[in-house]
């Protein structure tokens, strides 16, 4: 199986995710994606949103929330799962964990998001658009990408 990435991915950003698939046998093909920023060659069902932390997946739901909200029905319309791969680090393990986040804005703005109300954006979220929040660390994602896209080497 290949792997499509999104040509919006840098790949700077990203090496570990190559090394993972690379070590792994897995073919990527660069392409712009519709939904998401990994999805499996000629199978639209799953696609993986990959954001780097909370801070970055706080500003997709509050400033860039229209845009977010179109790609979500987006994956809706065309049948996409999309599940959203957080990299926060081992203090994020699940949505529940999202409410003790500390917002590294709030320093310097009292009105940036807290951690109680992303939990809150993002369980609507789920339940309204029908995506999955999950977390993981850095040095996970390139093996939780290939497991949540069902890939197996051949």
């Amino acid at each position: 199986m290949k792997i499509i990435m999104d040509t919006r991915e840098k790949p700077c950003a990203v090496g570990k995710i190559l090394r993972e698939f690379d070590k792994q046998g897995i073919e990527i093909i660069r392409q712009k994606l519709d939904v998401g920023d990994y999805m499996v060659d000629g199978d639209n069902s799953i696609s993986v949103d990959r954001k780097q932390n909370l801070s970055e997946l706080a500003c997709n739901v509050t400033t860039d929330h229209e845009r977010f909200k179109a790609e979500m029905l987006r994956a809706m319309k065309n049948g996409t799962k999309l599940i959203i791969l957080c990299e926060h680090g081992p203090s994020m393990a699940c949505l529940e964990d999202v409410k003790g986040w500390k917002n590294p804005r709030l320093k310097y703005s009292p009105c940036a998001t807290t951690g109680e109300r992303l939990h809150k954006v993002l369980q609507t979220m789920a339940a309204r658009y029908e995506v999955e929040f999950l977390f993981c660390t850095k040095g996970q994602t390139g093996k939780k990408i290939i497991e949540l896209l069902g890939v197996k080497n051949e």
